[in-house]
């Protein structure tokens, strides 16, 4: 394990992955198509708000299946790992934002705002690996499940 160096500021800096126990229920089920990077919340850093960072290896129907809502507003970022063509997702992600399906092939960011009802997010297609995040302006990634949306 690395371990930085103690100075003033060192407790701002994030090196190692923090996963919260309601997420470890999950970890096994989702590093069969993802790794984790890191995650910041209030619990690592205190003060801090949310983001969490992933490759996306593999597809998958449950990165996650359930529609939900946040207090506050998300961003929520899709990368492809191609430095020739960075706008080239190689892959393709689908996600619901209310009861409209998005079908993202480019590098993309979304702007979720408080109270909007999103997902299912399924990785329908994975080339080479999506780099991923999700930022929550909360101190925490807290989630209300919604019905999910029709499908078509």
């Amino acid at each position: 394990m690395f371990t930085m160096p103690k100075t003033k500021y060192g407790q701002y800096v994030v090196t190692e992955l923090k996963i919260p126990p309601e997420k470890q229920r999950i970890a096994a089920e989702y590093a069969k198509f993802a790794t984790r990077i890191l995650w910041l919340d209030e619990n690592v850093v205190p003060g801090a708000f949310h983001m969490n960072t992933a490759w996306y290896l593999k597809p998958n129907t449950a990165v996650e299946p359930k529609a939900h809502t946040h207090d506050t507003d998300e961003i929520i970022g899709f990368f492809g790992s191609n430095p020739a063509d960075p706008h080239d997702l190689g892959g393709e992600v689908e996600i619901w934002l209310e009861d409209e399906k998005q079908i993202i092939t480019r590098s993309a960011m979304l702007f979720v705002p408080a109270g909007m009802k999103h997902c299912p997010l399924i990785l329908r297609r994975v080339d080479r690996p999506i780099f991923h995040f999700t930022t929550v302006t909360g101190g925490q990634y807290i989630k209300e499940e919604k019905t999910a949306p029709r499908r078509g």
